[in-house]
Parts: C-alpha cells; sequence; structure tokens
C-alpha cells in the first residue's frame, strides 16, 4: 500500500517525478486507482461523464459532496481533491463557506477552484482560513459558455504573459500546486518553470511536472467525444458493451446460470 502523499511532499515533488493524477467520482473505481494515483480528483468533469450533461456548470456543492464521500471511502490512502462547482467562490464569504463543508463534511484533502489573477484572492482567503487549495489556470471548463467553446490558450504572447502571470498570483497566494489545462506546450512548459509548486497538465504537454486525466476518458468509456489530449489506454465501452451482450444472449438461450452458478 502506497503511503498517503501530503501537501509538503507534493510541494517538494516540484522537478523530481512526475506526479500522477486521475479524476474518480465513485468508491469502486477510487480503489481501483489508488495504487497508481498520487493523487485523485474528484472533477466536476462527474457532471458529463456520470449526470450526462453537455457541460459542467450545473454541478452543485450537494453532488461534490456525495461523489467526494464516495472516492474518500473507496481511497483511504490517496491525497483526494474535490473541485468546486460553478457558483460556489465567487467571492470570499460564498468561496470560505463552501469550502468549509468539503472540510467539514467529507475526507477530501484539499479544494481546486478555477481562474488566475482574478481568483487570487480568493485562493489567499481560503488558506488563511486553513483550506488547501490546488489553482486551475488555462482552459477553464467553467467559462466555456462566456468565452464560446473550449478555446486552446497560449496561443499569442499576450496569452503566454498572462498565463505565467496567472500562475505567479496563484502561487503567492498560497495554492500548492496548480492545474493547466488546454495550453499550447511550449507556453505550458515556460509556465510550469515560473513558479516553485507542482504545475499538472492535462492537454499542456509534458515538460510540466505531471499529468491529470478523466478515467472515464482514458479508459474510453466515455463515448459521446475524445479531446485531442486523451490517450485511451483501454476501448472500455466494447469491452463493456460485448461482456453485457454475451450476458443477455446466455439469459435469453437459459446458458446462464448454469449449475456451476446455482445453489
Amino acid at each position: 500500500m502506497n503511503k498517503k502523499m501530503n501537501i509538503t511532499f507534493i510541494k517538494k515533488s516540484k522537478g523530481l517525478e512526475p506526479l500522477v493524477m486521475i479524476t474518480a467520482y465513485d468508491a469502486l473505481f477510487a480503489k481501483l486507482l489508488e495504487s497508481s494515483a498520487d493523487m485523485i480528483l474528484v472533477g466536476d468533469s462527474l457532471n458529463m461523464s456520470f449526470a450526462g450533461k453537455s457541460d459542467t456548470l450545473s454541478s452543485t456543492m450537494e453532488q461534490m459532496l456525495y461523489h467526494t464521500n464516495a472516492v474518500c471511502t473507496g481511497a483511504k490512502n490517496t491525497f483526494i481533491i474535490c473541485d468546486m462547482p460553478f457558483g460556489t467562490y465567487t467571492d470570499k464569504k460564498v468561496a470560505l463557506k463552501n469550502a468549509l463543508r468539503v472540510f467539514q463534511e467529507t475526507n477530501a484533502d484539499s479544494i481546486k477552484i478555477e481562474g488566475g489573477e482574478d481568483k487570487s484572492s480568493i485562493v489567499e482567503h481560503l488558506v488563511s482560513n486553513g483550506i488547501a487549495v490546488c489553482g486551475h489556470i488555462g482552459l477553464l471548463p467553467q467559462s466555456v459558455r462566456s468565452e464560446g467553446g473550449y478555446k486552446v490558450k497560449g496561443k499569442t504572447k499576450e496569452e503566454e504573459i498572462q498565463l505565467i502571470k496567472d500562475a505567479k498570483a496563484i502561487e503567492s497566494a498560497g495554492a500548492f500546486a496548480i492545474v493547466i489545462e488546454g495550453v499550447k506546450a511550449n507556453v505550458a512548459a515556460k509556465v510550469a518553470s515560473s513558479v516553485d509548486v507542482p504545475v499538472i497538465g492535462i492537454g499542456a504537454g509534458v515538460d510540466v511536472d505531471g499529468q491529470v486525466l478523466v478515467f472515464s476518458d482514458m479508459l474510453g468509456l466515455f463515448e459521446e467525444f475524445t479531446p485531442k489530449f486523451v490517450k485511451k489506454y483501454m476501448n472500455g465501452a466494447s469491452l463493456v458493451k460485448d461482456s453485457i451482450s454475451n450476458y443477455a444472449k446466455e439469459v435469453k438461450s437459459k446458458e446462464f446460470p448454469s449449475e456451476k452458478y446455482t445453489y
């Protein structure tokens, strides 16, 4: 059994062995992931993978708390991060109220919020009140409607400069790590080298301090679409469908349950 990481260890891992982060939404998969994942993110992406929504924006605190508790139960020895859903950290007061719920009602080790310089004061307020915060910059899924889609960042010099400012602001505010999503690889590398905390990439190239993927994407379970940055390590949907089809055929033919599976 792997020793559970803590914030001190995570921060000291900067520039050493890359960190492995994977999303999970339930106890079953959390337990399966625990032996390989340094950190598990209970992402608001569950609103799409589990709830079938078109984006993450309608996820709720109750939803995130429920799934975070399930993941904490399944992976007791893994560092757990709870995504703060859209609208739950609009200002310092609201953010602290909701972040305290995560810490009081689950065993999560930290929360994650989206935003750069514009959210740094909120990050600082949370950290000063005992909340461990992981930042998230670059492509922000919770801004998909305001930006008119999922748009890769770092294509211009202005965006590069802003991303570095965002990372430094979130680091200065006290975040122990930063997720960087959907950013040109060469720019993400510059961002990672500009701060002393680990920068975890998703669609941001290899020259960062770790990687995160949504488990249902990497296992080929989510069929609606596949982002360019996702490598499918298993064709899960086909395997599941084939297995269920075989079960259905055996039920219809009365091949199952055979004597072996009968009391």
